[in-house]
């Protein structure tokens, strides 16, 4: 029998929760299926999912196509009303043993209802899967699920429901598994990585959790995900100070740069916050990158306001941009108020994206002489502490640190 295909779409989390499927579906015994693991972030990824599950329907006649992951969980009739579709699984139930084991049953519809997507909000504990099916250098953990905040242009939490934690110990076992397998970099995972602890005895909060696995583990590389930098607790910040291994690139949810927008969107920081922040970090540790998320296009966002947003680029020295043109997620408030013309919003993403290219140039170009430890993750290809890709000229031992020289770049990369 052919093994399931898995295609992921979206965040890190999900790649970690496809590896954690591959592993429950292997055990289950599922074969001759296609599993979709979806994104519902914006209205153009639920448009990207339907449109690779017809391809991945073509490319595998017979297969039984099953799709999970948030747009699943935000819109079951959806994907339930395509013909290609056999199965809609919902987020909880996409990580529980017994859901593969009805899967991999002979009857795939059989009995069993079509759509198994349950109220992810009564879900009150994530469970810290220990998976081994991850490439071969660096692995993501999660360790946090869920979100408690109500941004209002987000359909996240109700695709993934309230914040859930994952116990340190846990933690700790899964990273010390891995680095036993020979990882050499651990990124960390979640929806909202800092309310980390928040429902745990004692309430722990994130730079905890980092200094215990620094502490109880000898992994050479721990880096964070994205983070909402107003909600960083001292012991992160003093971690991101002072520990090595903690690497100095950090991805922070920004979303915008006017405060009137960002009270729209219902964030928790304001402009000030965030270069403050940025600011702050920097001082500690000067090598730090930060990369951000930026919406272009927020209703009733002006051009005044929108170029707020272009500043804060230059204010907060921002690296890696992640843009995203505003798309209306149905049952959110967002998408009730005042919307900008959509292609207004495309010519703002446009500019973002362009601004983003210049600063990763600069960034890249700053380097360019300069000595740098690497990652190899393909003979030809790493990333540095800081995140930036590198190119060699010559074939590397895959899956080890490296200090090199970086002898030019492309725009996009290091040379090396």
């Amino acid at each position: 029998m052919n093994a399931p295909v898995f295609a992921t779409l979206g965040c890190r989390l999900n790649a970690y929760e496809t590896e954690a499927m591959k592993e429950l579906a292997a055990a289950a015994g599922l074969s001759g299926a296609v599993i979709v693991n979806t994104c519902a972030v914006t209205g153009e990824a639920v448009r990207k999912a339907k449109q690779e599950i017809r391809r991945l329907s073509r490319e595998n006649p017979g297969a039984s196509i099953i799709v999970t992951g948030c747009a699943a969980q935000t819109e079951p009739e959806t994907f339930a009303a395509m013909p290609e579709v056999a199965r809609v699984v919902g987020n909880h139930e996409k990580m529980q043993a017994a859901t593969w084991q009805v899967l991999a049953a002979p009857d795939l519809i059989g009995e069993t209802e079509r759509v198994q997507v349950d109220d992810i909000m009564s879900v009150r504990e994530t469970a810290g899967h220990l998976i081994d099916g991850f490439g071969r250098h660096r692995a993501y953990v999660q360790v946090q699920n869920g979100c408690d905040h109500r941004c209002t242009f987000c359909i996240i939490p109700f695709g993934r429901g309230n914040s859930r934690s994952v116990p340190a110990g846990v933690v700790v076992e899964q990273i010390n598994r891995l680095v036993d397998r020979g990882f050499a970099e651990v990124v960390l995972t979640g929806v909202d990585l800092t309310s980390w602890g928040a429902d745990l005895p004692g309430e722990p909060r994130l730079g905890d959790l980092v200094r215990r696995i620094l502490k109880l583990t000898s992994v050479p590389r721990l880096r964070i995900s994205s983070i909402d930098s107003i909600e960083a607790d001292p012991a992160l910040i003093e971690a991101i100070a002072t520990e090595p291994r903690l690497m100095p690139h950090l991805h922070l949810s920004l979303q915008a740069g006017d405060d009137l927008i960002l009270k729209r969107m219902k964030r928790r920081h304001l402009r000030e916050d965030a270069i403050r922040f940025c600011r702050e970090v920097r001082a500690s540790r000067p090598e730090m990158v930060f990369g951000a998320d930026i919406i272009a296009g927020f209703p009733t966002e002006t051009e005044t306001m929108f170029q707020r947003s272009l500043d804060l680029v230059e204010e907060c020295g921002l690296t890696f941009l992640h843009v995203f043109p505003f798309s209306p997620r149905k049952g959110t408030p967002a998408a009730r108020m005042p919307q900008v013309r959509g292609p207004e919003i495309n010519e703002r993403a446009a500019r973002l994206r362009a601004l983003g290219d210049r600063v990763l140039g600069e960034h890249l170009g700053s380097q360019v002489g300069r000595v740098h430890r690497v990652l190899t993750e393909g003979v030809r290809i790493g990333r540095t502490e800081g995140f930036a890709e590198v190119a060699f000229g010559a074939d590397q031992p895959e899956g080890t640190i490296l200090e090199v020289r970086v002898t030019g770049q492309d725009g996009a990369r290091l040379l090396a």
